[in-house]
């Protein structure tokens, strides 16, 4: 464990560092002036645009400005950012990072759930009525991109079932927008969750599914099953004590990674819902050209990722004996 942890944290650094070289180039590189945004666009002289870039440290050179933006980052100096009137980058992140992360809950305890369940359904009737209509379902909705399917919840279940006699009878209530306030609480901003988490449950749900169902047909094919059916053991536990554990070992990469895009990679889903989260935080920095905020919301992004990956290699050894992570 020990050797496998000083790797993969050795890992961890590079990776690091290498994107946040790259994060700083390809924000470098987009068009428009940050000083002249924060000056007042053309309306501003050049002598204010050059004070606000001497202040900002865009006269420097490249290096310099990345080696200065790495050690503020590092310490927890974020900055101040231009598109939301001077609030403090740290505190706007955490408390959208704390509203994706709402989301991302919601979501995960939709989707996991049901995709693996119809995946090992599909996987237990390869070939059959059940598989084929799960493959057509899951398939046919993660083809429609995800705008489509944010417009036909708000149009279908907010503004058409959501308002039925059955829905307010039973108390359902689906708002068509997640535009809530970014600091209100998570009882509050439970409602307006079910939507977006909807749309997002419909993206992974073919994804987690079809390879469940893979890893089901492929692991019912081993001798250790065929082993276990001759000595009697009952077919509900070689399926849940055998065949699970070990089918789902790819299934936990892909959930490990949707919970980073579930986190930051919503950009579409929090668009279309007006929800106050991480993804559509960045559009507005990168709109703006807010690089500090942009960066440190990118930052904030590869660390989850990376954290993502690593759980995701301890989860396979736990659910696998045999893989060794010395």
């Amino acid at each position: 464990m020990f050797h496998f942890l000083r790797r993969r944290f050795a890992f961890f650094f590079f990776t690091y560092l290498l994107s946040s070289l790259i994060v700083f180039l390809l924000l470098r590189v987009l068009p428009g002036d940050p000083a002249r945004v924060i000056a007042g666009g053309r309306e501003a002289t050049e002598d204010q645009v050059a004070e606000i870039r001497d202040q900002l440290g865009l006269n420097a050179p490249l290096p310099a400005q990345y080696l200065t933006w790495l050690r503020d980052f590092l310490a927890g100096e974020w900055g101040e950012t231009i598109a939301f009137r001077g609030a403090d980058n740290r505190d706007l992140i955490v408390e959208r990072s704390i509203n994706s992360a709402r989301l991302a809950l919601v979501a995960l305890l939709l989707s996991v759930p049901i995709s693996v369940a119809l995946g090992v359904i599909a996987g237990l009737s390869e070939n059959k009525l059940p598989d084929i209509l799960i493959s057509l379902l899951t398939l046919s909705v993660v083809s429609l991109p995800e705008f489509v399917t944010g417009l036909f919840l708000i149009n279908i279940v907010a503004l058409g079932w959501g308002r039925s006699e059955l829905a307010q009878a039973l108390g359902w209530w689906f708002p068509s927008s997640s535009a809530v306030p970014a600091n209100a609480s998570f009882a509050e901003m439970l409602p307006a969750l079910w939507l977006p988490a909807i749309a997002a449950t419909l993206v992974m749900l073919a994804y987690i599914s079809r390879l469940t169902r893979a890893g089901v047909i492929e692991e019912l094919k081993r001798d250790y099953v065929r082993t276990a059916v001759l000595k009697g053991i009952p077919w509900r536990a070689v399926v849940g004590r055998h065949v699970l554990r070990n089918a789902l070992l790819p299934t936990i990469t892909v959930i490990a990674l949707s919970i980073t895009w579930l986190v930051s990679g919503l950009v579409v889903i929090e668009f279309v819902f007006g929800f106050p989260g991480l993804g559509s935080l960045l559009i507005a920095a990168i709109e703006r050209r807010d690089l500090l905020l942009a960066q440190a919301i990118v930052m904030v992004t590869v660390t989850i990722i990376l954290f993502a990956n690593l759980f995701a290699d301890m989860a396979y050894a736990w659910l696998n004996p045999r893989i060794e992570l010395d």
